[in-house]
């Protein structure tokens, strides 16, 4: 047996953390530490003079018996990629990792093994690759769930594009056949049935036009465009908007004077400051209703007060879900739809502001919209006034070229201009738009809707035209298009945009003042 010659060689190898053997060149255990007791359970005695293969399960044995008998005398890891088991006395198995290097002793071949327990190591190598596993598994759901999304997202955009030009077509009709029979009834009794019909009309066009909003803001299809714009232009706006309406109810719109400027979608805040200020005069029966603008330390505060008849406290909670309007029984007649709100926590939640709502019964209430501050810019454009300028009856008679794929809506839209006193040409493409500016000559006026049959656009239809004729010709866009395309359109000041569905005064109003300009 080999013979440890100094005592503190042996201290030293005993409390090594790993299991120690030196074996000779027959494979017989010729020195065994402590660790190896504590790693196999066989006592010392059981080890020492045994043969290694004593400490590997049955089935490795006979092949390792050939590998060390080829062992090259090198310190290195046994078993490089290979799995490599420890046997217990108990029969139990367990990972080991092994290191080999060669003893020097006169006369002697010896090797040195040091043997280490890795369970713990395996268990959590395994759990790390199951853990990688789901990791990557997940990445690979969420990639997908991701492009999935974008597809639909990309579908419900396409959907509810064509969805809402489709939709409005036929009110389009409805309300231009209407405005083509108030101009040429002149019977009291039908006047006011076209009277009722023409608010039917309004109801129905907008609660179309909620809905729509509604089924975008949920689909994700509005695209956000930030950017600096004076409270003041917008504040202006709204009142020329909707200081008729509030007059013929017998109240005051009242706007303060607002030098900030704030930074975000405008047209969304448009919206929002919009659907609240109708809010506020439909429940307000008299007195006013205030728009004004508030600086604060981090924000810009929009306020809408009236005095109006107020919400419950215990109602707050319930305004902004569909169909709910204060006061208002199920079942009973309504003035509106109660998707005005809901459209408004809609785009504030888009948009990431923050709305509030004070209010006491039978005083009126106050909405505050707080926005992030902006820096100060160049000046909003200013506003249509198209619905500012009387329209006087035409004594002349301008020639109109029409462009509109849809048949019921061509010749609702041909049969107004001639009442009204237009010369008009009805066509329904690109080609037979093109036709006529080259037979008939360039137009005073072209009205073309956006979407065409055959993936035509009224865009197009405006660059051809005015190429073909070397004209920078007066053109009107109409669209129910709600997608972010027709605000991309660059400025024109020849070409006025006019959303669907458009009643008859809107229209004749806006060509009036397109023409005189």
């Amino acid at each position: 047996m080999l013979s440890i010659p100094s005592e503190l060689a042996r201290s030293a190898l005993d409390a090594a953390p790993d299991a120690m053997l030196i074996i000779d060149h027959a494979g017989i255990i010729q020195y065994a530490n402590q660790q190896v007791s504590s790693l196999f359970g066989y006592a010392h005695a059981e080890v020492v003079g045994q043969s290694v293969e004593r400490l590997m399960p049955d089935r490795f044995r006979t092949q390792h018996i050939a590998h060390r008998q080829h062992y090259s005398g090198v310190r290195r890891p046994m078993g490089q990629g290979l799995e490599l088991i420890g046997r217990r006395a108990d029969g139990t198995e367990f990972p080991v990792e092994i290191s080999l290097g060669p003893v020097e002793s006169p006369g002697q071949s010896l090797v040195a093994a040091a043997i280490r327990d890795v369970t713990d190591r395996k268990r959590a190598e395994a759990e790390l690759k199951v853990a990688r596993h789901t990791a990557d598994r997940a990445l690979e759901t969420a990639t997908e769930a991701r492009e999935s999304a974008d597809r639909a997202n990309q579908s419900k955009s396409r959907f509810l594009a064509t969805a809402s030009h489709d939709l409005r077509q036929p009110l389009q009709t409805l309300a231009l056949l209407n405005g083509t029979l108030r101009r040429i009834v002149s019977n009291r009794d039908a006047a006011e049935v076209l009277a009722q019909q023409e608010q039917a009309i309004g109801a129905m066009s907008r609660l179309l036009n909620a809905l729509l909003d509604i089924s975008k803001l949920e689909s994700g299809a509005i695209k956000l465009e930030p950017c600096d714009f004076k409270v003041a232009a917008l504040l202006e706006e709204l009142h020329r908007e909707f200081a008729g309406i509030a007059a013929s109810k017998g109240l005051k719109l009242q706007v303060a004077a607002a030098e900030q400027y704030v930074y975000s979608d405008r047209s969304l805040v448009e919206r929002i400051l919009k659907n609240l200020v109708s809010n506020a005069i439909k429940y307000t029966r008299q007195g006013q209703v205030s728009l004004r603008c508030v600086s604060e330390a981090a924000s810009v505060r929009v306020e809408i007060l009236d005095t109006g008849i107020g919400i419950p406290s215990d109602q707050i909670a319930y305004i902004y879900d569909e169909f709910y309007q204060v006061g208002v029984p199920a079942n009973s007649s309504r003035e509106g739809y109660g998707l005005g709100l809901s459209i408004v926590k809609r785009l504030v939640r888009l948009l990431n502001l923050r709305l509030d709502v004070t209010s006491e019964v039978g005083k009126g209430s106050v909405f505050s919209l707080s926005l992030q501050p902006g820096t100060s810019g160049p000046a909003a454009a200013p506003a249509d006034t198209s619905r500012d300028v009387p329209r006087e009856l035409r004594t002349d008679r301008p020639r109109v070229l029409l462009v509109e794929d849809d048949r019921s809506v061509r010749d609702a839209t041909r049969m107004l201009l001639k009442v009204e006193g237009y010369d008009v040409t009805a066509v329904a493409s690109l080609a037979e738009a093109l036709r006529n500016v080259n037979e008939q000559g360039t137009p005073d006026l072209l009205i073309t809707d956006y979407h065409l049959q055959g993936g035509e656009s009224g865009t197009q239809v405006i660059a051809q035209v005015r190429e073909n004729s070397g004209v920078l010709v007066k053109a009107v866009l109409i669209t129910g298009d709600t997608s972010t395309a027709v605000k991309e359109l660059p400025p024109d000041s020849k070409l006025r945009v006019i959303s669907k569905p458009v009643n008859a005064e809107e229209l004749l109003n806006l060509m009036s003042c397109l023409l005189a300009s």
